[in-house]
């Protein structure tokens, strides 16, 4: 790396620690510590249980702060040495601004990278422990779990070999309503078992009223049997199978592609998980995004002040997550495709982006 490349980023670190920092506070300020605080007043919640709430609700913050600081930091970053006027020398010294720009935007696309890695191994975790102690510490359980498209995936070294879907359950009654078990052999799918429900009793699960379809190695059907009852064949007792189930942004990439199909093979409406999948992808990659309008924005000398520099960004950031709420709003609701919409605020920021990258190459 040239010693040119170092020094831009160099100036890029202090803005970008202090853009997660100040971002981080915002959230924790107007959302965090509501939440915790009702826990307290509400449900005289433990001081051991909101510190560990906090912990654990951090890492989603923090990963969502990413993009918000990295635009703070090109933008900062380019206005101090444009003040400086250590841009003009660099261009009189013969580089462009286009690489100038270069370090700028290899290091958002590491931390646009960062941001996917933390948001597949650490958040969904986070998010799950969260809402547990939430569930079981703090509540208590005091309300009644009824579930919708619950799915229950049985794998063997590596392989599905039982997955079973349940349009509804409810843990009260420890019942599961209209049943599909789909059973492999070898990733081939070899039978199928519908039935209306299925009830937890004396240690297992039993179904009712179903039908049992047994198919042959070139996927035709072999032969129908009805059933009045009988074992539904999963090892998981009600408590389980409602710890088990998980909300989109609790779900690794792998788990929601999984859930999207299982969900597609009942016909049930995916959007809001296929939304949700694409948005692992574009979100993180919003730090890049900014990377290419904080820069150009970077270069006029009266945003040198910190204090409008950070506005700046503020306008920015809102505006961004503006188009984010309305394209996913119409996403999940089937209006726009999930993937265009999960896509649309990126693909605006780029346009904008590449045209302020042209201009000020100009």
């Amino acid at each position: 790396m040239r010693i040119l490349d170092k020094y831009i980023i160099k100036e890029m670190l202090g803005p970008f620690a202090f853009g997660i920092a100040a971002f981080s506070s915002i959230f924790i300020g107007t959302n965090i510590l509501v939440k915790l605080t009702k826990f307290i007043t509400q449900y005289d919640a433990s001081i051991l249980t909101v510190i560990k709430l906090f912990i654990y609700s951090l890492p989603g913050i923090i990963v969502l702060t990413f993009p918000m600081s990295m635009l703070l930091a090109s933008l900062m970053a380019f206005s101090r040495l444009s003040s400086s006027s250590e841009i003009t020398a660099m261009k009189s010294g013969g580089q462009s601004f286009a690489r100038l720009a270069v370090p700028v935007f290899i290091a958002a696309f590491f931390v646009s990278a960062a941001a996917v890695i933390l948001n597949e191994a650490l958040v969904p975790a986070s998010n799950i422990a969260y809402n547990n102690i939430v569930r079981q510490e703090v509540e208590k359980n005091t309300q009644p779990i009824i579930q919708d498209h619950v799915v229950i995936k049985n794998i063997t070294q590596g392989e599905l070999e039982r997955l079973t879907y349940a349009r509804n359950f409810i843990e009260e009654t420890s019942t599961m309503n209209k049943i599909s078990v789909q059973e492999y052999e070898d990733g081939r799918l070899v039978r199928v078992e519908n039935a209306e429900r299925a009830v937890w009793q004396d240690g297992y699960w039993r179904m009712y009223d179903g039908v049992t379809t047994q198919l042959a190695a070139d996927g035709r059907v072999e032969c129908i049997l009805p059933f009045g009852n009988k074992e539904l064949p999963i090892d998981k007792n009600p408590v389980s199978i409602s710890r088990e189930q998980k909300d989109a942004e609790d779900m690794t990439i792998r788990e929601l592609r999984e859930h999207i199909a299982a969900l597609k093979q009942e016909y049930v409406i995916t959007n809001q998980y296929e939304v949700e999948l694409y948005q692992r992808l574009t979100i993180p990659l919003a730090s890049f995004v900014f990377a290419m309008i904080g820069t150009p924005l970077g270069l006029s000398p009266h945003r040198s002040s910190s204090s409008i520099g950070l506005g700046l960004s503020i306008i920015i950031i809102f505006v961004y997550y503006i188009l984010l709420t309305i394209s996913t709003a119409l996403g999940k609701g089937g209006t726009v495709d999930p993937f265009l919409a999960a896509w649309i605020p990126d693909i605006i920021g780029i346009l904008v982006g590449a045209y302020l990258v042209y201009k000020s190459s100009r």
